[in-house]
């Protein structure tokens, strides 16, 4: 089916309806999202979006942290770009009509996890991510702009080695349907449900990062999957993201014999590094025989937390719990990956005309731990700069010598329970050279199904594909750094590991 469009988007959150709207400009666009258009990470997220806008912040300070968060694996350049284009993206943002939070007619600052000064902004509370994907998905509703819901990318089409288009099925009728374009970008988000305990939404499960290495795209970084440190944890409801910017105001972890911990495991206490957080959460948890720890909020002074945290507090409220008088029980969920398709700092992959942005994206911004709130910041500043470079001759980034080659797996695929109880037992928080083998072993045995045109069946297939690249990659990955920790190699090492891992199928 012949289409006109000037760039077709593969997702709905941030980042694909960010990209949707700065592109029409150049020509028509085509969006196509597999759930509803509110289906996507972003909405869930509730710390904000991290910006040097404060009269006490600089640039120079966030990109600080946002390396040192990073256990050397930053790329410097790329974490440059993200710190000085923020603020203006910020008013991109504001233009497009998101209404950040504010006190005393300025900005409201928050300050979360790592970051040296009060740098994030949220907007309607701790519905940042909601508030943004609303704002911008009504600004997508003009000419310009076509949605399609309900329809899953099942391949990218391409000719002399370029994408030119993306196969895809409308779930409604289970009709394959094809269209062309000069440029698609991958923005399908991250893939949390590949964890048996995830603060991720159902559509999370890394369909775009999949495609894009079948299609020829090198992945990088995917080793490194970091676990929230306090989701709520309760056999009565699934995970929920207590939002960091919690302990930002003050709120104070505790476990079961409800002693405060943190200064045992890092200076910073409360406000380490999500990294630390979570494993010190873990290590409490065995030591006490628990199921989670406790987060109180009864320590908070001078902050209306049914105002400053809304969505918290009434999802709280409905558990039973008043959490200005209660403790939270929280443990860690897998939460966001920092690997990805492989891009340079114009969101292009090493496949011509085809693009990929936000957390389906590898920049390399995030190195081996991502600084809280530096997401949604990446999403808009490397997807600005994708459009930017639309209109020049189609081209990829440049291919990495030291690629590993990897073979496709195929159709072969488990059901969603097994691969997830999998994937946390063997390749979350902690993990151990024996345990990522079995898993892998069990990976090389899951069987090969027909294909079906269901959503399905589609993200069980992309799901075990990545998994086999998640456990490669971990399992090579001998030393432990930032979210990656192996309990059979548990010291940094530098001297042969200060590097990236790089995967592209093989021929």
């Amino acid at each position: 089916m012949k289409q006109d469009f000037r760039l077709i988007v593969i997702g709905s959150g941030i980042s694909g309806l960010f990209v949707a709207l700065e592109a029409q400009k150049l020509g028509p666009v085509l969006v196509l999202t597999k759930g509803s258009i509110e289906d996507c990470n972003t909405r869930w997220a509730q710390g904000g979006i991290a910006a040097a806008v404060g009269p006490l912040d600089s640039p120079e300070q966030h990109l600080a942290d946002t390396i040192a968060a990073g256990a050397g694996l930053v790329d410097a350049e790329a974490a440059r770009i993200l710190c000085s284009e923020a603020p203006a993206r910020i008013r991109d943002l504001v233009d497009y009509g998101v209404a950040f939070d504010s006190l005393g007619g300025e900005v409201a600052l928050g300050r979360e996890a790592a970051h040296s000064r009060a740098r994030v902004l949220h907007a309607g509370g701790d519905r940042t991510g909601a508030a943004i994907e609303t704002t911008l998905a009504s600004a997508a509703s003009g000419p310009g702009i076509t949605i399609l819901d309900h329809t899953i990318a099942t391949r990218l089409l391409g000719e002399r080695g370029a994408v030119t288009g993306v196969e895809a099925i409308d779930l409604a009728s289970g009709t394959s349907i094809s269209f062309e374009a000069p440029a698609v970008v991958i923005a399908t988000g991250g893939a949390g449900r590949l964890y048996s305990h995830t603060t991720n939404p159902d559509v999370a499960t890394g369909d775009g990062i999949a495609l894009a290495f079948d299609a020829g795209a090198e992945v990088a970084d995917l080793e490194f999957y970091q676990f929230h440190p306090t989701a709520y944890r309760s056999n009565s409801a699934p995970p929920f993201l207590i939002s960091e910017a919690v302990r930002g105001e003050g709120a104070v972890l505790r476990n079961a014999a409800g002693e405060a911990f943190m200064g045992r495991y890092h200076e910073l206490g409360d406000l380490a590094p999500r990294d630390v957080v979570a494993r010190a959460i873990v290590a409490e948890m065995k030591a006490t025989a628990s199921e989670n720890v406790f987060l109180d909020c009864t320590v908070i002074r001078g902050v209306d937390l049914a105002a400053r945290f809304p969505a918290i507090f009434a999802f709280c409220r409905g558990q039973g719990i008043d959490i200005g008088r209660e403790p939270i029980p929280v443990a860690p969920a897998a939460h966001y990956l920092m690997g990805g398709v492989r891009t340079d700092t114009f969101g292009r992959t090493t496949v011509p005309g085809l693009f990929a942005v936000g957390e389906a994206a590898c920049t390399g911004v995030h190195g081996a731990n991502r600084l809280a709130s530096n997401s949604l910041m990446e999403t808009v500043v490397f997807g600005k700069r994708m459009v930017e470079c639309l209109n020049e001759a189609p081209r990829g980034a440049e291919p990495d010598p030291g690629a590993i080659e990897c073979d496709d797996a195929g159709g072969a695929s488990p059901g969603h329970w097994a691969l997830q109880t999998l994937m946390w037992d063997c390749a979350g928080i902690e993990r151990s050279g024996e345990g990522i083998e079995r898993a892998l072993a069990a990976a090389n045995g899951w069987a090969h199904s027909p294909a079906e045109p269901t959503r399905e069946w589609h993200e069980r297939r992309e799901m075990a594909r990545l998994a086999r690249l998640m456990l490669q990659a971990a399992l090579r990955r001998t030393e432990s750094r930032g979210a990656h920790y192996r309990s059979d190699f548990p010291e940094r090492d530098d001297e042969r590991w200060l590097r990236k891992q790089v995967f592209r199928r093989g021929h």
